[in-house]
């Protein structure tokens, strides 16, 4: 069993009760993502099912909670899991989550080596439309802190890889098809 650790001092904009993951949508199927930015399965997954899920979101069946996890750290020089994922939360009090995550996997940096530089992830987010606020958010660390936070969170619940995906707190296999398959099965059985 993992410590229990403390809720961070500051949790990003739109993070659901628990503080550890950012909240789309409102629909009745809760549908966790438990991801990391380094993770290159991650990015096929977002690739694959991110239109899918957004379109559920938009649709009102599934509130969507993505959990940024810093799973990978060791597998950079320079903690990227941890820092990409702390500035995915300055995008959030931005309120660019969602595309700042799309953002992110698509200027994803390879295993083993370095991971962007501060600079650059603070560059890609005024690409997006964030502000000088959120780039002070990622030069200030602000959410550094709650990264490791998500990560034993996910721990806790029994997440030992990413891409996981969780419908109604039940795993489902990161693939489009199995994913709006239990969606539409929790929303059958009257979720």
């Amino acid at each position: 069993m993992y410590p229990q650790m403390p809720l961070p001092a500051q949790v990003p904009a739109d993070a659901n009760e628990e503080g550890d993951g950012i909240v789309i949508g409102d629909g009745p199927v809760t549908t966790d993502s438990y991801i990391d930015f380094q993770c290159p399965f991650c990015r096929m997954f977002e690739e694959a099912s991110g239109p899918m899920l957004d379109g559920m979101v938009a649709d009102g069946r599934i509130t969507l909670i993505y959990h940024p996890m810093a799973f990978l750290d060791a597998m950079s020089t320079n903690r990227y899991s941890t820092r990409a994922s702390a500035a995915s939360g300055c995008a959030s009090d931005g309120g660019k989550f969602s595309e700042y995550l799309y953002t992110l996997f698509a200027n994803q940096p390879s295993e083993g080596g370095p991971g962007l530089s501060d600079e650059e992830l603070i560059a890609l987010g005024l690409q997006i439309g964030l502000t000088d606020a959120f780039a002070g958010c990622v030069r200030g660390g602000v959410h550094l802190d709650w990264p490791p936070y998500v990560t034993a969170r996910a721990a806790e619940r029994g997440v030992s890889t990413t891409p996981t995906v969780l419908v109604e707190g039940v795993v489902v296999r990161p693939h489009p098809g199995l994913i709006q398959t239990a969606v539409s099965a929790a929303l059958h059985s009257g979720v």
